[in-house]
């Protein structure tokens, strides 16, 4: 992708409750969860939380500055357009290694554009998905 690619930030509660909606990959230290949008535009946009359980105010707030700094540098290359993804912060983003994290958050992102590109993809990579194989749907369609 390109540098000029248009990335838009998700602000509102109910922008989140549709991403969680879609699908969603757990790495490592961060759990990232993609809506294929289709409404014609063509700007990614991202949203970012944590929880109380990854730690007091300090700990989220480090936690979410790590995501948007790793979604910054990636999410031009690996983003789709036309996308939201929020990306959800675990125990450990705000101590996990700097190149780890990054690693994380890429080879989600890769998993994703694999499973959009081709939905019979399965979560160890495999393709030939039989009927029941089905992507991991995040959010209230679990």
């Amino acid at each position: 992708m390109t540098d000029t690619m248009k990335i838009d930030r998700l602000l509102r509660r109910p922008q989140f409750l549709a991403a969680a909606k879609g699908v969603s990959q757990a790495r490592g230290a961060v759990v990232i969860q993609m809506l294929d949008r289709a409404d014609g535009d063509d700007a990614i946009r991202v949203g970012f939380t944590a929880t109380r359980k990854v730690g007091g105010s300090v700990v989220r707030n480090r936690a979410k500055r790590r995501l948007r700094e790793a979604a910054r540098l990636i999410l031009p290359e690996y983003g789709q357009s036309g996308c939201d993804y929020v990306l959800i912060a675990r125990m450990g983003t705000a101590e996990r290694d700097w190149e780890r994290l990054l690693d994380d958050v890429k080879s989600a992102l890769t998993r994703l554009t694999k499973m959009r590109a081709d939905p019979s993809v399965l979560k160890d990579g495999r393709s030939g998905a039989t009927p029941n194989d089905q992507p991991r749907l995040s959010g209230q369609d679990r």
